[in-house]
């Protein structure tokens, strides 16, 4: 009788694709995206959120609000990365392909708890914990909760919660981002968002399409680009503004010829560069 030899379900480290191979295997090819990989090798630092390893935190946390995300709720709509067709996956899902062009999709929560420095793109959710330290050049996600070290660029579909001390030498981009009250951190590249809300203190460059809050806690310096400004009695803003004109960078509403004069087309009011101070 001949025996055959055994097989194991492995998975891609690179894209997370799935395949079986023989369990005494040393190396193989992955049939999605044709990197190679061992199988018996350890998977890298990295803890997938589950609902058991974690203590229930004070629910006016950013965590337990962040944590609110991760629930089931069915079926979600999720976009391809590549040909950006939508269509409805399990909210238990780890993984997909799409219906149009057949590419890979990873629907997996990270949690970083370590030091992790390889890429992620997702349509999941990423929790970089105070004890992580994230160095991966481009991380792409649904949402994330920043309490560690990021040095790299993040780019969200929804939200970033930012509940972190530090400098963020990346860019971020985000429909809306909040700065928390223990934060106090300084951005070195330019945040792209739809609205912001600060309650602690931010340095950096914004460019807001909608609508920039800063709350009585917060203090934000540099400079900003939005629809709209509101500062909360207490909160304090120190720098250059633009208000008005969505979608135009700094140096585009004020040109150096015309900085003086330049108005709002709507508003007819001047456009201010000096801080402005709290009401």
């Amino acid at each position: 009788m001949i025996r055959t030899p055994a097989k194991a379900n492995v998975e891609c480290p690179h894209c997370g694709f799935k395949q079986m191979e023989y369990a005494a295997a040393k190396s193989t090819l992955c049939r999605q995206c044709g990197r190679s990989f061992s199988p018996n090798a350890p998977q890298p630092g990295l803890k997938l959120s589950t609902k058991s390893k974690v203590a229930a935190p004070d629910p006016s946390s950013p965590l337990r609000k962040f944590e609110g995300l991760w629930k089931g709720r069915g079926t979600r709509l999720i976009a391809c990365f590549e040909c950006k067709r939508k269509h409805e996956v399990s909210e238990a899902a780890t993984s997909t392909n799409c219906p149009g062009c057949s590419a890979h999709i990873d629907l997996r929560d990270y949690k970083i708890v370590t030091s992790f420095s390889r890429s992620i793109r997702t349509r999941g959710d990423v929790f970089l914990s105070s004890k992580g330290d994230l160095s991966s050049t481009s991380v792409v996600c649904r949402s994330a909760l920043i309490e560690g070290k990021l040095r790299g660029n993040l780019q969200c579909d929804e939200t970033i919660t930012i509940n972190f001390a530090g400098k963020i030498p990346g860019r971020l981009a985000a429909k809306q981002i909040t700065v928390e009250k223990k934060s106090d951190v300084q951005c070195f590249r330019r945040v792209t968002v739809n609205t912001i809300e600060i309650k602690g203190r931010m340095s950096a460059e914004i460019v807001a399409s909608g609508a920039v809050t800063i709350h009585k806690t917060g203090t934000l310096e540099g400079s900003v680009t939005a629809k709209s400004i509101a500062i909360e009695k207490g909160g304090l803003f120190s720098g250059q503004l633009a208000i008005g004109q969505a979608g135009l960078t700094q140096g585009e509403l004020l040109p150096a010829e015309a900085a003086g004069a330049a108005r709002d087309p709507e508003s007819n009011v001047p456009l201010s560069a000096h801080p402005l101070p709290a009401t």
